[in-house]
């Protein structure tokens, strides 16, 4: 019995496959994607970004391939990365064949425009000649034509039919290593249509609100829709759509499954909006310390707050605070309790160092219980 059973969240039973070296369901952690936007063909920069997506944490990496200069290039990116690539195919189904042969994890397949069922037979071969998963990638934006007319506009039942109709194609050819995802840039639509599809399959599911939009809007739309299905139970792997760079889409993810107690990288920042009872200037203070932290992947929590009207409570709960007093003179909590003072001009520069140093104990902790456990 949980001592916070508001806080549980109970995971939607699914059956686990690999991408890669990626567990996808099952009992697996959540995994982060996020998708480069650099030309394949160009397979240094597309090294290159994928380089920034894993310092930021993604699990894994899709690669769009139009062409077949783009598949060519997929062998070095393949190569070269750290984390398993998804190649997505559109309408060419050989890219789809020449990814696999390259060495592709996994082939994202949209069921809209792929093309015939024996086209698809041809991937499902291909796939399963070079230990490839499949995900099937049915998106709101490009739903069969047939489906189209039959439910007159895109809706939740357009959707899971869609993919159940694919989803009937691979297990009539004993393949099982899929996952799917039923998107929409609605989020009514789209959360509606992932409650529908968990209930009828037990494959592991991809979440995502496809074209959510900016930075900001796209989060947003992320987050009502994602954290709703998370908060749920249902999902696998998530991937954050923003007209952004891809290394904010992984550390947008990382913030949605930190915010549910789902998964846990980096520092957690709690913070106030601020007001004129500030000691400091937080909103700046806070700017630079997630950027100055954002090489920090061990799990930790800091809080941020201007003034001693919250600013103890919650720093009790975190593992570093600080909060704001008077005279430019600030306290500094270390694992919930007042330790010391520190000066407006040093602050920044103090906390860096306090987090690096509890990082590098926590990670030793870490170290030494592994170190015990495999001596018993």
């Amino acid at each position: 019995m949980s001592i916070r059973p508001w806080r549980d969240i109970e995971r939607r039973k699914s059956r686990q496959i690999m991408v890669g070296s990626v567990p996808v369901g099952g009992d697996a952690p959540i995994s982060v994607q996020t998708m480069t936007n650099t030309p394949t063909e160009d397979a240094k920069a597309t090294i290159d970004q994928i380089r920034r997506c894993e310092e930021a944490g993604a699990d894994i990496v899709r690669v769009s391939c139009p062409t077949a200069d783009a598949t060519a290039a997929l062998r070095q990116i393949v190569r070269e990365a750290r984390v398993p690539i998804v190649a997505d195919i559109h309408f060419h189904y050989k890219r789809a064949l020449e990814a696999a042969d390259a060495g592709a994890a996994c082939l994202r397949i949209n069921p809209g425009n792929i093309g015939s069922e024996e086209r698809v037979k041809e991937v499902i071969a291909a796939a399963r000649a070079n230990g490839c998963a499949i995900r099937i990638g049915v998106n709101a934006g490009s739903l069969e034509k047939d489906l189209l007319e039959k439910y007159g506009e895109p809706c939740p039942e357009a959707l899971v039919e869609s993919a159940l109709d694919h989803i009937r194609i691979l297990e009539d050819h004993g393949f099982r290593e899929y996952k799917v995802a039923v998107k929409a840039s609605d989020v009514f639509l789209a959360v509606a249509a992932y409650q529908q599809l968990a209930d009828q399959v037990d494959c592991p599911l991809h979440l995502g609100i496809t074209e959510a939009g900016g930075l900001i809007g796209g989060t947003v739309k992320s987050a009502i829709g994602m954290g709703n299905l998370l908060w749920a139970g249902i999902g696998d792997t998530i991937r954050v759509s923003l007209s952004a760079e891809p290394e904010e889409e992984v550390r947008v993810g990382y913030e949605i499954l930190k915010a549910l107690g789902i998964r846990s990288r980096g520092v957690r920042v709690v913070s106030c909006p601020s007001c004129a009872r500030q000691g400091f200037d937080v909103i700046r203070t806070v700017e630079a310390l997630e950027a100055r932290l954002q090489h920090i992947k061990t799990p930790m929590s800091l809080s941020v707050l201007g003034c001693v009207v919250n600013g103890p409570g919650e720093a009790r709960e975190t593992d570093i605070g600080i909060t704001g007093g008077g005279n430019g003179t600030h306290m500094v909590y270390l694992s919930g309790v007042t330790d010391h003072h520190v000066k407006d001009g040093d602050m920044v520069d103090h906390i860096v160092r306090l987090v690096e140093q509890k990082a590098a104990e926590i990670e030793a902790e870490a170290a030494a219980e592994q170190t015990l456990d495999a001596a018993e």
